[in-house]
């Protein structure tokens, strides 16, 4: 099964982010400059991707308790889906910044 993020899906997370409201996980993206700091691009991509690094690897060490016989199915599977939506999120944020790149090279100045 193929989760698609839309354009308009990775605008509401980046403006959510921005915003420090949170995100579709349950985390928030911040720069921990505390409350009403501006945030830069570079900060919220940063944040992405420490972010999905930590879900990542949560959903890695429930796999491996639930291998070890010490875990829950539905823990594991929680996990992974976490997981899966962050790097689904990261991929569509990535694929947009390289469109935009792209788009902005080929302008004539």
């Amino acid at each position: 099964m193929a989760i698609t993020i839309g354009a308009l899906d990775a605008a509401s997370a980046y403006g959510r982010s921005i915003r420090g409201t949170g995100s579709p996980g349950g985390a928030e993206y911040t720069n921990g400059a505390g409350e009403g700091a501006k945030t830069s691009f570079g900060d919220m991509v940063s944040g992405m991707v420490s972010h999905t690094a930590g879900v990542l690897g949560k959903a890695e060490r429930a796999s491996i308790k639930q291998v070890a016989g010490k875990g829950d199915l539905i823990d594991v599977v929680t996990a992974i889906g976490a997981a899966e939506t962050a790097l689904d999120t990261m991929i569509a944020v990535r694929d947009r910044v390289v469109s935009a790149y792209g788009e902005i090279m080929r302008m004539q100045i």
